[in-house]
C-alpha cells in the first residue's frame, strides 16, 4: 500500500498513554492555570497591559488543553481497553474544570470594565484580532451567575453532570446483541447489520436491537432526565428563559435563523417522497420500515481500496482548490489518519485538532464502501478547516459545531458530486446517488426527528421527570412527523441507542448537522456558479468562522440573510437532481 491505514501519534506526545511528555504538559498547563488565577485575583481594571498579558496566558492554556484533550481522545478511540488512557481522561476533565473556573473569573473581570474603557481596550493592536471573541465572552458573562457560583457548578459537574453523561458509556458497554445461540455482537457490530442487504437479516437485527435497548431504557431514562434536569436548573439560576439559549449561543446563531432553516427543510423534504415510493417498490414493500431506509440496493456493491480512495479524494479536491488537495496529500503521507479495521477500536469517526502543533488526526474504520469514501472526505474537510486557521490567535480559532459541519460537508460534496459524474456503470451510479440521497434523508428527517423529540422532551422535563414509556411515545411522534408518515414501522428506543443525546459538551447535538449540510450546499452552489477563484473566498469564509455570528458570516461572504427562508430553500432544492437521477436509474428495476 502507498498509504498506511494506521495513524502516527508519537510525534505529538511520545509513548502513548504512558507518555512522560504528555504528563509533563498536563502539569505545566495546571501551573499556568494557577498562575492565571493568581494574576486575576490581583488584577486592576484600568491596567490594559495586564488584560493583554492575561489574554495571552488564556490563549496559551487554550492551545495546551485542546492539544491534550485531542490526544487522549485519540488514545481512547484506538484502544477502548487502554486503562491508562481512562485515567488520563479523568485528569483532562479536572484540567478542563480548573480552566473553566479561571475563565469564569477572567470573563467576570472583563464584565467589570465600563463600556467606554472597554472600547479603548479593544482598539489596542494586541487585542483587535480577537476583539469579537473577547466581547462575546464579556457579554455572556453578563448573563451568567456570579463567577464563584459558575466555578462551583463546573467543579461539581465533574462527578455530577458529566458523570451522568459518562454513565451512558457504562450502559452501552453492558449491551450484547444475540444473532444466534452461539453469536453475540457489540452495539457497534450490531448497528452494521441494520443496513444489511438481506432484509431478513436486518429485520431480525432490528427486532433484537429494539429488544436490547428496551432492556436498558429505564437506566437511560434516568440518565437523560438527570442531564436535562441539571441543564434546566443551571438555566433557571442564570435567568435564562429558553432551553435553546445555550445551544444557539454556542453555535453563534439566532432562533430566527433556526426557524427559517427548519421551515425550508419542511418544504424541501417533500422532494424525497418519490424516493421513498420507488425504494418501497424495489424492495416489494407497501412502505419502508425504519431499518429499510438505509438498506443498500442489491446492485450497489462497488468498493474502493484505501489507496484508491486517497488518490481519488486528492484529485477531486484539486479541481476546486490546489491547496486543499496538497493538504489532503500531506495528511495521508504523514499518517494523520487511523482507518484500520481491527478489534478494540471504538465505532464511528471523527476529526480532532491539535492546534499547538498545527496538526489534526482523523479516526474511522475503512472497509471500502462509497459511504466510507464520503466519510473520509468529510473528516478531511474538518481537518482543512483547522488548517486554514492554524496561524490565527487561539480564541479566534474557536469555531462552533454548525460551521464545523459546514466545512466537512462541503468537502464531502466536492468528492461525492464528482464521483457520481465520473461513474462508468449504472450500478456504480446507483450506489453513489443512493448514498447522497441517504445523507439528505439523514439531515432533513432523522436529524429533524431528534430535534423535535428533544424539544418536546425539554418542555415536559421542565414539569418533572419524563417516564420511559412517554419517552418512547415522544420519539415515535417525532419520527412520524419528521418522516412525513412515510414509514410503516418506527424506532421507539432510538433515544436510548443514540449517544448524541447524552453528550454534555454540546446540548442539542442535532440541528448543527442540518445547518452544516444546507449551508455547505448553498456555498457549493455558488462555487459551481463562480468557478475558478472561489476557493480563496471559501478560505476567507472559513477563517472568519471563529469570529463572526453565522448571520454575519453569511452576509459578509455570501450576501445572504439567514433569518429568511430564501437561501435555505435554494440550498434544499439541490437534492432534486439526485432524486431525478435515482428515479431514472431505477426505472427498469421496478
Amino acid at each position: 500500500m502507498k498509504y498506511t491505514l494506521k495513524w502516527e501519534l508519537d510525534s505529538i506526545y511520545e509513548g502513548g498513554s504512558q507518555s512522560a511528555q504528555l504528563k509533563q504538559e498536563i502539569v505545566n498547563t495546571d501551573d499556568l492555570i494557577k498562575q492565571l488565577h493568581l494574576d486575576l485575583s490581583n488584577s486592576q481594571a484600568d491596567q490594559v497591559e495586564q488584560i493583554i498579558n492575561q489574554t495571552d496566558i488564556v490563549q496559551q492554556i487554550l492551545l495546551n488543553v485542546h492539544q491534550i484533550d485531542s490526544f487522549v481522545s485519540c488514545l481512547m478511540a484506538q484502544d477502548m481497553f487502554d486503562k491508562q488512557a481512562v485515567i488520563l481522561l479523568d485528569r483532562v476533565k479536572n484540567l478542563n474544570a480548573a480552566f473553566t473556573a479561571v475563565l469564569t473569573k477572567f470573563d467576570n473581570n472583563l464584565r467589570s470594565i465600563n463600556d467606554e474603557q472597554w472600547e479603548r481596550y479593544l482598539s489596542q493592536p494586541d487585542l483587535q484580532p480577537i476583539a469579537y471573541n473577547l466581547n462575546e465572552r464579556r457579554e455572556l458573562a453578563k448573563r451568567q451567575m456570579a463567577p464563584e457560583l459558575e466555578a462551583l457548578a463546573a467543579d461539581l459537574a465533574i462527578d455530577g453532570y458529566h458523570a451522568w453523561g459518562d454513565f451512558y458509556n457504562t450502559i452501552v458497554s453492558r449491551t450484547n446483541f444475540k444473532v444466534d445461540e452461539e453469536t453475540y455482537l457489540s452495539a457497534g457490530q450490531m448497528a452494521n447489520r441494520l443496513s444489511e442487504g438481506d432484509r431478513t437479516i436486518r429485520t431480525n437485527a432490528f427486532a433484537e436491537w429494539e429488544k436490547v435497548w428496551g432492556e436498558q431504557a429505564d437506566l437511560c431514562a434516568d440518565t437523560i432526565n438527570h442531564l436535562a434536569g441539571f441543564r434546566l436548573k443551571m438555566y433557571n439560576n442564570r435567568g435564562w428563559k429558553s432551553y435553546l439559549e445555550e445551544p444557539l449561543q454556542m453555535n453563534r446563531m439566532s432562533e430566527a435563523t433556526l426557524q427559517a432553516m427548519w421551515a425550508a427543510v419542511e418544504k424541501g423534504k417533500k422532494q424525497l417522497i418519490p424516493y421513498f415510493e420507488r425504494k418501497s417498490q424495489l424492495l416489494s414493500l407497501a412502505k419502508l420500515d425504519w431499518h429499510d431506509v438505509e438498506a443498500p440496493l442489491a446492485s450497489a456493491t462497488a468498493t474502493m481500496s484505501f489507496d484508491d480512495a486517497a488518490t481519488f479524494i486528492i484529485e477531486q479536491f484539486a479541481t476546486f482548490s490546489p491547496e486543499m488537495a496538497q493538504f489532503a496529500q500531506h495528511a495521508f503521507e504523514h499518517q494523520w489518519i487511523e482507518a484500520e479495521d481491527r478489534p478494540g477500536k471504538r465505532p464511528g469517526g471523527f476529526c480532532t485538532s491539535l492546534p499547538k502543533s498545527g496538526e489534526t488526526r482523523i479516526f474511522m474504520t475503512y472497509s471500502g464502501s462509497a459511504s466510507n469514501v464520503s466519510t473520509l472526505a468529510h473528516e478531511l474537510g474538518h481537518a482543512y478547516h483547522q488548517h486554514v486557521m492554524n496561524d490565527m490567535p487561539a480564541l479566534a480559532q474557536e469555531y462552533a459545531m454548525n460551521v464545523a459541519e459546514t466545512a466537512s460537508t462541503f468537502a464531502e460534496l466536492i468528492v461525492s458530486d464528482r464521483a457520481l459524474k465520473a461513474a462508468e456503470s449504472v450500478e456504480e451510479q446507483l450506489a453513489l446517488v443512493d448514498d447522497k440521497i441517504q445523507r439528505a434523508i439523514a439531515f432533513y428527517m432523522n436529524i429533524h426527528a431528534r430535534f423535535i423529540f428533544e424539544t418536546r422532551f425539554y418542555e415536559e422535563r421542565a414539569q418533572g421527570p419524563v417516564p420511559t414509556a412517554r419517552m418512547n411515545e415522544l420519539m415515535v411522534e417525532a419520527q412520524r412527523q419528521a418522516f412525513d408518515g412515510l414509514l410503516e414501522q418506527y424506532h421507539p428506543h432510538f433515544w436510548v441507542a443514540k449517544l448524541h443525546f447524552y453528550l454534555t459538551d454540546v446540548p442539542f447535538y442535532n440541528f448543527p448537522y442540518t445547518f452544516g449540510y444546507l449551508f455547505s450546499a448553498g456555498i457549493y452552489k455558488r462555487a459551481l456558479e463562480q468557478g475558478e477563484g472561489f476557493a480563496e473566498q471559501y478560505d476567507a469564509l472559513l477563517r472568519d468562522t471563529g469570529r463572526l455570528t453565522v448571520e454575519q458570516l453569511a452576509q459578509k461572504h455570501l450576501q445572504v440573510d439567514l433569518t429568511q427562508t430564501d437561501f435555505w430553500e435554494e440550498a434544499a432544492e439541490l437534492v432534486a437532481e439526485d432524486i431525478s437521477l435515482f428515479l431514472q436509474l431505477t426505472d427498469a428495476k421496478e
